[in-house]
């Protein structure tokens, strides 16, 4: 075998080399990150605007340094100790280096530290001044008596106005005030009444739809007093220069002659100067911030401090940060050879680090790494192939979960081993949880699993009679599958077709579809056929028969003797009646074969089904009379319309009523229950016919939909089918059961689920 050429093309540590640039990087980092911090010390304490303008960021970059400082240095002594736990090769060394350059920078550091923080207290100190502090103090106040003094002077020179309106009515008020803005050198003048409603206004106001009309406290105020002044528009100091004003009222007085007239009010606005507004709320932004910056003295000191001790932090850091790097220089060749070693023991051969450096354990990394990735070629290779079965193996399961049929592979015994969705699907049982157990101890699946077993012993049984070459490869057979028995509430007839075949090693495959709706549907197709053709053959000759019957009776009236034309009335009219009766099975089978197509439209359920009833009630009274069975509605009034056909659906009603009483009927105290229940998540409308019969037999209950099926000694078995045929037409499900109490039977019900009406 060829020597494989020295460094081979993979991705290696690029050995001296790499770590010279680490060592660089690192030393770097920490240089860079030592001279930003003391840059930005050296220049706050200088210059505390310029403190002011970036605290925000110096406390965030001090925030991130102390956070990224103390997470490497508990990583590296986390992993240090960690190593020195497991015993690793060079752990030691790696301590001890470390060791030694944390002590050689932590001691300079202290030192360092420990003067900085003594000067940093005291000097913080002489920032502030009290004498300025005084001097920002008298001049806000300085500002505050000037505009007092500028709102006393207006507010009595409003009153002087006032007085000049004593005698003025209303009507000519508005040509006084603007005098007297002119006099004032108001923007606005108002003349207010004694309830706040504006009499006449000179200025900005009488361009305004709603003027500010004073409070009843300000007019109260204003009473008591002769006159009241307000200062506005200083809340928000960036709109004060131009928004700030001085709003006086005052009392008109009162003629000598009007006492009792309503009071009157005079309102004056004037505009404050605005380099008096500028210089006041400069005053007042200086003393704020002053005394914001002197609040703020203890966290500046701690700011300081943080900082200094955060170049203390990088000190240890990059003592620590060497220790590591040098440390890694000597015994990194050997612990990169134990650590690839560990790795392929574990059974990992992913492409090892290799040294390429020109000693001795540099040539013994790039060895082993060669080793390594002969082994990972070779169980790649390997991989590829188990790949490969892989993949046709999730193929051919994808295909068997979307297969409508269902599949399932029985062992030997019968147990199974694994099986589709399709599977449980149509067995209505979740046979995942039945896994390595036989079909046949499915509760439900019995007697299917036990026939499936006993067919393939059979199939087995011919095929080592005849020759495997010879006999049939599988075999195929219908199965009859009863849903009552594994948890479904109406008992349905489910028609299996299987097909069974055996598997290499030994297990059986066994496929099966459901096709009881191409039963069902072929069932239906077979007796709409007899109906017709029953229904043509026999109501030809029916009429015949009677015309024949009557015309023998009227021929032979008055012609016989008395006992005779007796039994001859008698006769005929026993024939007319089974002729008649007879008409009436054709009728009935000619509308089972003939049912026309349902024309869907939106009907209101609950509507059809009280015409119905009411419709009941009056047969009741005139043809069954006592013997009627009482029927109750319990209409859903929340129940929208549904979509149907309303002769048809009539004609459900009917039947499933006509069925109902006369289940009921001979039971004392029975009655039948019309409901309709709205169940808005599903969005679908319930009909709901409930009786107080005896129910239906078992063998009844599994095929009561299916033509010619009944339980009335003269009944034709077409009601429920036709029900059923037009609940297809719909689209509506239909279930039919025994209501039971306590496991007695107490009657029989039927309901329709439809959609409703968009």
């Amino acid at each position: 075998m060829p020597r494989p050429p020295e460094g081979p093309p993979r991705k290696l540590v690029q050995g001296t080399r790499a770590w010279r640039w680490a060592l660089a990087v690192a030393v770097t980092v920490v240089v860079a990150i030592g001279i930003v911090l003391m840059f930005l010390l050296t220049q706050a304490t200088n210059n505390r605007e310029l403190y002011e303008q970036n605290y925000g960021r110096l406390f965030a970059l001090n925030m991130v340094v102390a956070g990224a400082l103390l997470a490497v240095i508990l990583w590296v002594f986390v992993r240090l100790a960690s190593r020195l736990r497991r015993g690793k090769f060079g752990s030691r060394l790696l301590v001890k280096l470390a060791a030694i350059f944390a002590l050689v920078g932590l001691v300079p550091g202290v030192l360092i530290y420990v003067v900085s923080y003594q000067f940093v207290s005291r000097s913080i100190e002489t920032w502030f001044d009290v004498k300025v502090e005084g001097a920002l103090d008298s001049g806000l106040n300085l500002g505050r008596a000037t505009l007092d003094t500028l709102a006393n002077d207006f507010g009595n020179k409003t009153r002087g106005a006032a007085n000049q309106l004593a005698e003025t009515p209303d009507a000519s008020a508005g040509l006084v005030l603007e005098k007297l803005r002119d006099q004032l050198g108001a923007i606005d003048v108002v003349l207010w009444g004694g309830t706040g409603q504006m009499i006449a206004s000179a200025g900005q106001s009488r361009f305004q739809l709603r003027p500010e009309r004073p409070s009843a406290q300000q007019l109260r105020t204003t009473r008591g007093q002769r006159g009241l002044t307000i200062i506005e528009g200083f809340d928000d100091p960036q709109s004060a220069i131009n928004n700030a004003r001085i709003k006086a009222l005052a009392i008109v007085p009162q003629p000598s002659l009007g006492l009792l007239a309503e009071p009157r009010y005079l309102q004056a606005t004037i505009v404050i100067p605005p380099t008096l507004v500028a210089n006041l709320i400069a005053v007042q932004e200086a003393n704020r911030e002053y005394q914001e910056r002197a609040l703020g003295r203890d966290g500046l000191r701690r700011m300081y401090i943080g900082t200094l001790t955060l170049s203390l932090f990088l000190a240890v850091f990059g003592a620590v940060l060497l220790a590591i790097l040098l440390g890694n220089q000597l015994a990194r060749p050997l612990l990169l050879l134990a650590a690839g070693v560990s790795e392929v023991a574990a059974g990992d051969l992913s492409p090892k680090p290799a040294l390429q450096g020109k000693d001795e354990l540099g040539g013994l990394t790039r060895a082993f790494a060669d080793m390594t990735q002969q082994l990972a070629d070779a169980r790649g290779a390997v991989e590829k192939s188990m790949g490969q079965v892989n993949a046709a193996r999730r193929n051919l399961q994808t295909i068997l979960d979307n297969l409508t049929a269902g599949v399932v592979v029985l062992d030997a015994k019968g147990r199974i081993q694994t099986s589709n969705p399709g599977a449980a699907r149509i067995l209505r049982v979740a046979l995942e949880d039945y896994q390595a157990k036989p079909l046949a101890s499915i509760v439900g699946l019995e007697a299917f699993g036990t026939a499936v077993q006993q067919r393939f012993d059979d199939f087995f049984n011919e095929r080592a009679k005849e020759g495997a070459e010879q006999g049939a490869d599988h075999w195929q057979q219908s199965f009859e599958l009863n849903t009552a028995h594994i948890g479904e509430a109406q008992a349905n007839i489910v028609t299996l077709v299987a097909r069974g075949a055996e598997m290499p090693g030994g297990s059986r495959l066994l496929v099966f579809d459901d096709i009881s709706e191409i039963v069902s549907a072929q069932r239906a197709q077979a007796w709409g056929e007899v109906a017709r053709r029953l229904a043509h053959e026999i109501k030809n000759p029916l009429t015949p028969i009677q015309l024949s019957a009557e015309r023998m009776e009227m021929k032979l009236a008055g012609k016989l003797q008395a006992t005779e034309q007796a039994i001859v009335t008698k006769s005929v009219h026993t024939i007319v009646d089974q002729v008649e009766s007879m008409k009436r099975l054709v009728n009935e089978f000619r509308d089972y074969a003939r049912l026309p197509a349902a024309e869907l439209k939106p009907v209101d359920l609950n509507a059809l089904v009280s015409d119905v009833l009411a419709l009941y009630a009056r047969e009741g009274d005139a043809t069954r009379g006592a013997a009627q069975v009482p029927v109750r509605m319990e209409l859903d009034p929340a129940a929208p319309r549904v979509l149907g056909d309303g002769q048809q659906l009539r004609q459900v009603i009917h039947n499933l009523l006509q069925n109902a009483q006369d289940a009921t009927e001979g039971r004392g105290g029975g009655e039948v229950v019309v409901r309709t229940q709205w169940n808005e998540p599903a969005k679908r409308v319930r009909l709901i016919v409930q009786d107080s019969g005896h129910g239906f037999p078992e063998h009844i209950l599994k095929r009561a939909f299916e033509p010619y099926v009944t339980t009335k000694p003269k009944g034709t078995g077409l009601g429920l089918a036709v029900v059923k045929k037009i609940a297809d037409e719909h689209g509506a499900r239909i279930d039919l059961k025994n209501r039971l109490a306590e496991g007695v039977i107490q009657g029989a019900q039927v309901s329709l689920s439809f959609g409703v009406a968009s």
